[in-house]
């Protein structure tokens, strides 16, 4: 059997409906952010880069890089193995006490990836608790899809940001089965905020474990980036809290955190995290102080805040269509995947504007996009440049612009 022509005929299928991904090559450049290098052929030579998720551009902070390079010289490049055979290093225990205190909790645990972090500790929980049910947020990210799929628990799943669909699911299940509501407080698509109060409330009522994915909300939202549940007050009662360090604190990794015995319970035995190996110490020492930070000091939130509304004002003021939301992400909307895929290219090549477009599956077709991450390192004159690159390519394209 020739398996190679297998793969070519489903890639060129991607091809043929514009969803094949096309990765840039770029080199990030140390203090330089939003700045990069490019090494794409017939394109500039350095780009602004307008959809990382190092959202407040804590990869470059001069505090994170000391401890990192610090921790280097102190334990070496990795971790050396699992934390089980190679033992726990000092820096992991030092970050999950950082975590736990984030978000008001007894524990924390961490994981490779805020993806494996999902994985593990919804295909455990789901896996584990007797006759558990997950329900799940019709809108949630693929990592909680797939745990809840590996966990072969019973799934129901619930109107997006929908409590009162949320209700009448609940009602419909026995009492004494164990629930689990998986949901997320910042959607990274289309940017919207789910109702947190409503849905702790509903499941509450219904004795409901709580499962909240705030990986886009950590660091950006809340006194001290708690994400938006410190900012509505509401962590002390959602049971598990589940993050990453490779958004906003601007490095790599995920986590959980809740009760002592939670943690220790996923710790015990989910296989995503006995049988990986640990972050090394270096990253997880990098993290530590992103946090440490990031509790202390709203400057980078503000200036953030900032760089968005005046995206979003240059935007309205030429009818460049954009969906609404609270958040601090902007998806420009195009509905179309050749011509999203052809507006980033003429956006790189003809104004070293770098924006990876979205489409499916990453988003339903129909609703491809661009989505535009302004950080607090964009300054005004990269702003306006991008709305008038925009504005020139609605015009030059003859696309429809939103009505005032």
């Amino acid at each position: 059997m020739n398996f190679d022509a297998i793969f070519d005929a489903q890639l060129q299928a991607l091809r043929d409906e514009g969803n094949y991904r096309v990765f840039a090559e770029l080199e990030r450049r140390c203090g330089a952010f939003p700045a990069a290098r490019s090494y794409i052929a017939d394109g500039p030579d350095e780009v602004t880069v307008w959809c990382s998720n190092d959202y407040l551009g804590m990869g470059q902070h001069p505090q994170v890089i000391a401890a990192m390079k610090a921790a280097i010289d102190d334990c070496g490049a990795g971790a050396g193995g699992t934390r089980n055979i190679s033992g726990t290093n000092h820096h992991h225990l030092l970050l999950e006490a950082e975590i736990a205190d984030l978000h008001g909790k007894e524990a924390a645990l961490l994981f490779t990836s805020g993806y494996v972090s999902n994985w593990a500790a919804l295909s455990t929980l789901g896996a584990r608790l007797p006759g558990a049910v997950i329900l799940s947020d019709a809108m949630n990210h693929a990592s909680m899809i797939e745990g809840i799929r590996h966990s072969r628990a019973r799934k129901v799943i619930w109107r997006h940001n929908d409590p009162e669909d949320l209700d009448r699911r609940l009602s419909e299940l026995p009492p004494e089965a164990p629930k689990i509501v998986a949901f997320e407080s910042v959607y990274s698509m289309d940017g919207d905020i789910c109702p947190m109060a409503e849905i702790v409330e509903v499941a509450e009522a219904h004795g409901a474990m709580t499962y909240l994915d705030e990986v886009h909300a950590v660091g950006l939202y809340g006194p001290r980036g708690g994400g938006i549940s410190e900012r509505e007050g509401l962590a002390r009662r959602i049971t598990l809290i589940e993050g990453t360090l490779g958004k906003a604190y601007g490095v790599v990794g995920g986590y959980i955190s809740g009760s002592a015995a939670l943690c220790d319970f996923v710790r015990s035995f989910a296989s995503g995290f006995i049988f990986t190996t640990a972050l090394p110490p270096a990253v997880a020492a990098a993290a530590r102080v992103s946090i440490a930070h990031l509790k202390r000091s709203g400057l980078e939130r503000a200036r953030q805040r900032a760089a968005v509304r005046r995206l979003r004002a240059g935007l309205d003021a030429h009818g460049i269509p954009h969906l609404d939301n609270d958040s601090h992400i902007v998806p420009v909307m195009i509905k179309d995947p050749v011509k999203c895929r052809m507006l980033a290219d003429i956006l790189m090549r003809d104004w070293g504007i770098y924006v990876q477009p979205i489409n499916y599956p990453t988003v339903p077709k129909g609703t491809e996009r661009l989505r535009f991450t302004p950080s607090p390192l964009h300054g005004p004159a990269e702003i306006d440049r991008l709305v008038e690159a925009l504005n020139a390519l609605w015009r030059q394209c003859a696309l429809s612009r939103a009505v005032a």
